[in-house]
């Protein structure tokens, strides 16, 4: 069980990120249709594959991390921008149902390779 705790806490992790952009998301009255109409969005990411599995693993990763939702929904709360913080927690919305249901980011060995385990 131990050795498996570190990858059932980042599902956790994914599944609370996931619930507070959601919850977040609708706090503030954006549009159910925005969040229906891009939820899948990052996963254009993969075109990355066609050259490659190391190119595609870079362009996976590079859109499957906190960081850049994280700082465009800051910077959209900064800025006062509605549309910059409602992009930003479906990113963030994405990306934690990914981790909750096992996706992870990626190795370049393979598509499957990833740190959550093999898909």
């Amino acid at each position: 069980m131990l050795e498996r705790l570190p990858r059932i806490l980042l599902r956790v992790e994914g599944a609370a990120v996931a619930g507070a952009a959601i919850a977040l998301y609708f706090s503030e009255h954006h549009p159910w249709w925005l969040l229906v109409a891009l939820a899948l969005a990052p996963d254009l990411s993969m075109i990355g594959y066609l050259a490659g599995t190391r190119v595609g693993a870079a362009c996976y990763d590079a859109v499957h991390t906190y960081v850049a939702p994280v700082v465009l929904s800051a910077a959209g709360l900064i800025a006062g921008t509605d549309l910059a913080i409602q992009l930003g927690l479906i990113w963030l919305t994405h990306i934690g149902v990914d981790r909750a249901v096992g996706y992870g980011l990626k190795y370049p060995t393979h598509f499957k390779d990833t740190h959550l385990q093999r898909v």
